[in-house]
């Protein structure tokens, strides 16, 4: 979901689903500039402490997003 009014929040972007991860930045930065953007492989840990500027990328082995958060 894309961010389309004044103070909201996006914390999904399914369209960039089927992008690599270079141009799903792209996507996410437009939206969210201040973004600390991490890819991990899908199934991959993560941490439980919340950082409000970071969003995480699940890649398939094809380095490509497979699915929406």
């Amino acid at each position: 979901m894309s961010s389309s009014s004044v103070g909201e929040v996006t914390k999904s972007w399914p369209e960039v689903v089927g992008l690599s991860i270079k141009e799903a930045k792209k996507v996410i930065l437009k939206d969210k500039p201040d973004a600390d953007i991490v890819a991990l492989p899908v199934g991959g840990k993560v941490t439980d402490d919340f950082l409000s500027n970071r969003v995480r990328i699940f890649v398939d082995t094809g380095g490509e997003i497979p699915r929406a958060g």
